[in-house]
């Protein structure tokens, strides 16, 4: 089930046109991605006391813009998790218009490395 989170666009995230600049998705991702983790039972601080999960990679893709005055929705979902990865697909919206979508992938880590997601962290990422 998606996580939804949703803000208004400020004018700081806009250019002089009212265009959202690009790396403003990546931000919102992060906000929606708080409340993706405490969805599944797991609040950001209790994770990363356990197992430090940092981004590997993220990727974008545009399909329209958001605009000063609109109010975006971020719809995030699990798209896979792997032994000591995950990808979560935010798909960002105004109103029912595709804006853009952003897949972050995060790597679990202890001391700078990569390390297998716990087994109780795993049960709660991949359960229903």
């Amino acid at each position: 089930m998606p996580q939804v989170w949703s803000s208004p666009v400020r004018f700081v995230e806009c250019d002089q046109q009212g265009v959202v600049f690009n790396a403003h998705y990546l931000t919102w991702a992060d906000e929606a991605s708080n409340h993706w983790w405490a969805s599944h039972g797991l609040p950001w601080d209790v994770v990363a006391a356990r197992v430090n999960p940092v981004v590997k990679a993220s990727t974008l893709e545009w399909t329209s813009s958001a605009r000063w005055g609109d109010t975006v929705t971020v719809d995030a979902e699990t798209e896979k998790v792997g032994r000591t990865s995950l990808t979560v697909r935010f798909t960002i919206l105004v109103d029912d218009q595709l804006c853009c979508v952003v897949r972050n992938t995060y790597v679990a880590t202890d001391g700078g490395r990569a390390t297998p997601w716990p087994d109780d962290i795993r049960a709660l990422l991949t359960a229903d």
